[in-house]
């Protein structure tokens, strides 16, 4: 069990037999009053998301999880399939499971996979990867005033914000976490 102040963001607890990771908390205390921390949770099954309240005394019940490394094959329209890297055993993961982080899956990448009670729940992506460019508008001259960026597309056929002077077939460097352009690789 957590206590009330081990309850943080990025653990995993378990409401209603179901494992939810603690995404955002906010610890109040009011003159002469107990604490509070109000907490929102992301259901790791199936996405839905949970706001609960916890007073000084309320323990939580912490989800008992596994991480394991598993390597990206590739993905049809419903569902992407992972290999394990120790046993080589073969999964698959419905695409909603994954989340937004699903455009950013490319083959042969490999990701930390989240199990709950034996099965496979979820994936995180390394935080910085790497994409070629396959489609950039071109940039206007004169249009370099401040800091503007264009639309582009990327070999997974994720679209992001890059700065002007990136261009087709250049190599770029993502952090998949917040989807935003971080360097030229």
């Amino acid at each position: 069990m957590l206590s009330f102040n081990e309850i943080k963001s990025g653990r995993v607890i378990k409401v209603n037999d179901e494992p939810y990771i603690i995404i955002k908390t906010d610890h109040h205390k009011m003159g002469r009053g107990g604490a509070v921390l109000k907490t929102k949770c992301r259901n790791l099954i199936n996405g839905n998301v949970l706001e609960r309240t916890y007073q000084g005394a309320d323990k939580a019940e912490e989800a008992e999880t596994e991480t394991k490394k598993a390597n990206f094959m590739y993905k049809d329209k419903d569902e992407a399939f992972f290999m394990d890297n120790a046993s080589f055993e073969q999964f698959s993961l419905h695409v909603d499971e994954i989340g937004s982080q699903v455009k950013f899956l490319k083959d042969n990448t490999d990701v930390d996979v989240l199990y709950f009670e034996g099965k496979p729940v979820t994936v995180s992506l390394p935080i910085k990867m790497e994409f070629k460019v396959i489609s950039a508008p071109p940039g206007v001259k004169g249009n370099s005033v401040g800091n503007v960026n264009k639309t582009v597309q990327l070999e997974t056929g994720a679209e992001i914000n890059v700065p002007m002077f990136i261009n087709e077939g250049d190599i770029i460097r993502v952090n998949t976490e917040n989807e935003e352009y971080v360097e030229r690789a």
